[in-house]
């Protein structure tokens, strides 16, 4: 399936650059997110790497057929219902899983957002997984990994430093992408 993924990926003129290992449990940082081909464009590149990513859907989405389509494609329902809170959830999927990578858009929107969501760091931390930086540069045609990092615990400083790792990267639509 690997092969297929990256034949598709291959045939949309976008090229790769993979800086480091690609973890089988983490949440990946995904930015930045100015369209929704950045769904599409990621999901082929990482799956064309081995990755098996998944991605945040609210629970109602998931109602027959489309359930099926949507989990094939990772998605994972979001049960805003429960008690718990979602930091919580993905924490208790992480500790059952044995491979379990979360792709998350910290802008939490397609338009310019500079007040990025903070989930996708606490998330990690509580669950103990290492941040995957991973973006898609509409100008240069390059999708990629940057590094992987464990979160200590100062979120407003990696954060920040996070943010800078992708000022030189440009968005499908680069007016929307704020840092």
């Amino acid at each position: 399936m690997k092969k297929i993924y990256a034949l598709f990926f291959k045939l949309t003129g976008w090229k790769s650059s993979v800086k480091t290992d690609i973890l089988s449990k983490c949440v990946i940082c995904v930015a930045p997110h100015t369209s929704n081909w950045d769904f599409v464009i990621g999901l082929l590149f990482y799956k064309s790497i081995g990755g098996d990513p998944h991605i945040l859907m609210k629970k109602s989405w998931f109602f027959f057929p489309f359930k099926y389509i949507l989990k094939a494609l990772g998605g994972v329902p979001v049960d805003r219902s429960k008690r718990t809170s979602l930091t919580e959830q993905m924490k208790e999927r992480f500790d059952k899983l044995s491979h379990f990578q979360l792709a998350i858009a910290p802008e939490g929107t397609r338009k310019q957002n500079p007040d990025w969501k903070s989930g996708f760091y606490y998330i990690a931390l509580a669950a103990k997984v290492p941040i995957t930086l991973a973006y898609l540069d509409y100008k240069k045609k390059i999708v990629g990994v940057i590094e992987n990092f464990m979160p200590s615990g100062d979120a407003l400083g990696e954060i920040e430093y996070i943010k800078q790792m992708y000022q030189h990267i440009a968005g499908r639509k680069p007016a929307q992408f704020a840092i």
